[in-house]
């Protein structure tokens, strides 16, 4: 998550104000270049978040230099920085030079940009085009990932295509599909999803919406996404948005982990694990901040307040962000995990590199809440429903199963409630 320097001692990190100082909370610089160089050193790349579509509170200090920030859009962090507006081009060389930092000087493996779809540019040659064709100019290996819910494939596309020149994209739908189907929650975004022909879509590429309409949203959304390789999407069942941004930073129930890591290890995507979902975290991670100014805490705490009236299911208080006891409750607790679950997790990775690389869904059936897939010679069967389910198979030889009452007989295969099975076809 972002490093940069706020107001504070504890953060989320984009609330991040000046963006070249690594936070002195941290370690500052050297503690960053020394936590890249021990990666490196245990075959570990590195990754940073970066921020360039808002500043954090205080940034009247970078006002004071030039015209960061404009009016002319909005987000909803504050206002927009400036790109396209009058005396935009050292604001541009500002973004486009940290982010050449991190890559150049601190050696970092690439780079996930924030909510690229609050990044304002209406002139000819995008910003973003321009930071991804500087950055694989300077560093060829650096892989740079977009988070966007615009559900557009130009995102990650070549600039000889017409596109931006990400490597990769965030890939929420899929996560949201396979929420709905765990948890039965449909409250906020989350109305837009449930089906399991949903989940089955985004199995083949991530985005559910692809020019279809969107109740939520109450137009058409999204474009399709056939070109480009599956291994250009980041897919997940948990992390720091969809938990921390819940009301009480809850995770997803036990009873869910196994088909949510089944789902997301063997589906054809990158998958991002969030920090203690491998071993079953259960302690939470919440919302937390340490704004020094009483004006901006107080308007944190009314704005979570704000933000989830409309929620039935998370009706009362919420955590206050700046109790440093809400900090403490997010830190994890290894030594309580689950080694069932960790070995689990083990083994879907083994498999998935066995896996070919494309997924067709072979059927989903909404009465009885389930899903059957093919990648290759490998049938992937799961069962979102919460009693047991018998599914037709062509398998012929049990490859892996999140539970072991899973049974294979003779052109059928039984699944207990939120379970999945991997099957060799015949």
């Amino acid at each position: 998550m972002p490093v940069a320097t706020f107001p504070g001692d504890r953060n989320w990190g984009y609330d991040g104000l000046y963006t070249f100082a690594p936070h002195p909370a941290y370690g500052g610089p050297e503690g960053l270049a020394r936590l890249v160089d021990a990666a490196h050193e245990a075959g570990i790349a590195v990754l940073l978040d970066v921020v360039y579509n808002h500043l954090g509170p205080g940034n009247e200090a970078l006002e004071a230099f030039g015209p960061f920030l404009t009016d002319r859009y909005g987000t909803p962090w504050g206002q927009a920085v400036n790109y396209d507006g009058p005396d935009s081009g050292a604001v541009r060389e500002w973004a486009i030079r940290n982010a050449l930092q991190w890559v150049v000087d601190y050696r970092m493996d690439g780079l996930r940009l924030d909510a690229v779809h609050s990044i304002f540019d209406a002139g000819a040659r995008p910003l973003l085009a321009e930071l991804c064709d500087r950055v694989h100019a300077a560093a060829p290996g650096a892989l740079l990932v977009a988070e966007s819910d615009r559900n557009d494939p130009r995102t990650i596309r070549p600039p000889e295509a017409g596109g931006l020149g990400f490597d990769a994209q965030w890939a929420d739908e899929f996560h949201h599909a396979l929420h709905v189907l765990l948890t039965g929650e449909r409250d906020g975004y989350y109305a837009d999803f449930g089906e399991v022909a949903q989940l089955g879509k985004a199995f083949r590429r991530p985005f559910v919406y692809d020019g279809t309409y969107s109740l939520e949203r109450r137009r058409r959304h999204g474009a399709p996404a056939f070109d480009r390789d599956p291994h250009r999407f980041v897919v997940f069942c948990q992390n720091h948005d969809q938990v921390g941004n819940r009301a009480f930073g809850d995770r997803l129930p036990s009873e869910a982990l196994r088909l949510a890591a089944f789902c997301t290890l063997l589906s054809p995507f990158v998958p991002m694990l969030w920090m203690g979902e491998e071993y079953g975290e259960r302690r939470p991670f919440q919302f937390f901040t340490d704004h020094v100014d009483p004006f901006i805490a107080d308007a944190t705490r009314e704005g979570r307040r704000r933000e989830f009236a409309h929620f039935a299911a998370f009706a009362g208080e919420v955590p206050d962000p700046q109790d440093v006891a809400t900090f403490r409750r997010s830190a994890l607790d290894p030594a309580a995990g689950d080694a069932a679950l960790a070995d689990l997790y083990r083994r879907l990775l083994a498999l998935r590199l066995l896996l070919a690389p494309e997924c067709e869904t072979i059927a989903a059936d909404e009465e009885g809440r389930t899903l059957r897939l093919r990648r290759g010679d490998i049938e992937l069967l799961a069962n979102f429903a919460p009693v047991p389910a018998r599914i037709a198979t062509d398998g012929g030889e049990m490859v892996l199963t999140t539970h072991d009452e899973v049974r294979l007989n003779e052109g059928e295969i039984l699944l207990p409630a939120r379970a999945g099975a991997a099957v060799r076809c015949r």
